[in-house]
């Protein structure tokens, strides 16, 4: 769900350079250590990450750290949180133009999100199963794109489509949709992104046409 890239360290010969204290109000330290939670997060696993590493970069003591974050685990939830944020940002942004095009659009910027940070977007994804503050997240996540598809079947040049965005079974095909896309854009960026962008978005597109059509069609046998 979108981490930053880890930041190269600058070393000289003899020892590390210790970042300098700055003094900063509490909104602004808040968001320098989430900054810094999705670098360290978005490079290494959540034991691999410690809160002794987040205060050194900082430049702050491990103390003050806790000040904001009670927990390791309230960190990570916080860079989480920030992480499905900017995800929901980058996908959602393009409100112009006939719904076809939005979801395109849409798709084109969720993937270029996924590629850019692969490790971060696997991690955000597989952490809902760990705890349910987490689970919540990535299910608001998956609830924003959900609601963003059915406000744009409004329009769509089907009729029965449109008249059914709202039923139980449409919404249970789109969930499962959703679902694809994750599937896929991990499968996608875990094989390094060997097959163009361009058709893992088609692939997509297409199969949601098939799954709108599915969700409206007449049940077999009736």
């Amino acid at each position: 769900m979108f981490f930053v890239a880890r930041a190269q360290t600058h070393r000289t010969k003899a020892k590390s350079v210790a970042p300098r204290r700055t003094r900063l109000d509490v909104d602004a330290r808040r968001a320098q250590l989430v900054a810094l939670g999705l670098e360290h997060f978005g490079d290494r696993s959540y034991d691999e990450v410690s809160l002794e590493d987040i205060a050194r970069a900082a430049g702050i003591s491990k103390g003050l750290v806790y000040h904001y974050f009670p927990t390791k685990k309230h960190y990570f939830v916080a860079t989480v949180r920030e992480a499905a944020d900017r995800l929901v940002a980058r996908a959602l942004a393009d409100e112009d133009g006939p719904p076809p095009l939005r979801l395109l659009r849409g798709l084109d910027a969720y993937l270029d999100y996924v590629r850019a940070h692969a490790r971060a977007y696997v991690t955000l994804m597989r952490s809902g199963g760990l705890d349910p503050e987490l689970s919540a997240i990535v299910d608001e996540t998956r609830q924003l794109f959900l609601e963003r598809i059915t406000s744009g079947l409004r329009d769509a040049p089907e009729p029965e489509i449109a008249r059914q965005r709202e039923a139980p079974l449409m919404r249970l095909a789109l969930r499962g949709w959703c679902g694809m896309v994750e599937t896929m854009s991990v499968e996608w960026v875990a094989g390094g992104c060997v097959t163009p962008q361009a058709q893992v978005r088609d692939v997509l597109v297409s199969s949601l046409v098939e799954v709108l059509r599915a969700a409206t069609a007449p049940a077999l046998g009736a």
